[in-house]
């Protein structure tokens, strides 16, 4: 009789390509759309100081509503989109760098780990210019200033007046800090999301590994997958989160110049004031702060890369 604690991993060879990168970019898409406005807000309660602005998740969500509507949920949308590309190069640097450490060594938690931080260096080396712009944008209000730069006219965010707030930011990032502008953070962004995406796969399989021996024989590998995908979604942000805090507010602070400075130079002026707030943007006390958006984006590619996109 098949144990089914012994969990069948499909690796690069055994997936339809085409299905593959057709339904990843479909299911990617919906669940941006799903979760960006979590992200939006996650954003805004790392930048802001103490609790000035918002006093919590719930209390933010309702303030954006109320003064900018639904569509002030969807600041920088469009730009953020764009990652959807090293979303690809994220799923085919992690399976191809498997298939690669196989040849070296057969332990699931060892290939895991490489094959996820190297999928994280170069998915984020092509992110973080597209995501500077679009936190920039994420934090236009209306009739305040949260973060470095300020867009000029109404920020209602439609159709061409969209596109020209991210010219716009654009045009100042460039004028403030030149091209380098747009890698601010980047050093930050290694050192929040390789670690993160290194811990989150060897803990998936871990946790799938153990749930399966509390469960029956009969219970389908789907369950396994969708319970140890957000545990290990929420162990791994639980590690990276003070990180992923100081990542956001060095791409938007304005205490150094990038060409005179390195990003941290401005470690001590960022550090300071955010060790006061860790506690308010820690995902571990509270569960809706966490990033789901890189959890549900991590748990497609899982179901997808061992129940869909096979070549059978």
């Amino acid at each position: 009789m098949e144990d089914k604690r012994n969990i069948q991993i499909i690796e690069w060879e055994h997936l339809d390509k085409k299905k593959f990168y057709v339904f990843g970019v479909a299911m990617t898409m919906m669940i941006r759309v799903s979760v960006y406005p979590f992200t939006l807000i996650r954003t805004r309660l790392q930048v802001q100081k103490g609790k000035s602005l918002y006093h919590g998740t719930f209390d933010a969500f309702i303030k954006i509503l109320r003064a900018d509507g639904v569509t002030g949920l969807y600041r920088g949308f469009l730009v953020n989109t764009f990652t959807l590309i090293s979303g690809q190069c994220y799923v085919t640097t992690y399976e191809l760098t498997r298939k690669f450490v196989a040849d070296y060594s057969q332990s699931n938690t060892v290939k895991s780990l490489v094959a996820g931080g190297s999928a994280s260096l170069v998915a984020q080396s092509i992110t973080v210019p597209i995501d500077v712009v679009s936190q920039h944008l994420m934090m236009q209000r209306k009739g305040e200033r949260m973060g470095r730069f300020q867009v000029r006219g109404s920020p209602e965010g439609r159709g061409v007046v969209a596109f020209g707030q991210t010219k716009d930011i654009i045009r100042q990032i460039l004028r403030a800090d030149g091209l380098r502008g747009f890698y601010r953070g980047y050093v930050a962004s290694l050192l929040t999301y390789i670690p993160n995406s290194a811990v989150w796969w060897p803990f998936y399989h871990f946790y799938a590994e153990q749930i399966s021996y509390l469960c029956p024989k009969e219970c389908p590998h789907i369950v396994f997958q969708a319970v140890s995908g957000p545990l290990a979604a929420a162990t791994a942000s639980v590690l990276t989160n003070p990180m992923d805090v100081i990542r956001t507010r060095v791409q938007h602070s304005r205490c150094f110049s990038l060409p005179r400075r390195s990003p941290w130079g401005c470690c001590p002026e960022i550090v300071v004031p955010v060790s006061t707030q860790l506690k308010d943007a820690s995902p571990a006390p509270n569960p809706r702060k966490w990033n789901l958006n890189g959890c549900v984006t991590y748990k497609w590619q899982v179901l997808l890369h061992e129940n869909g996109g096979l070549n059978i």
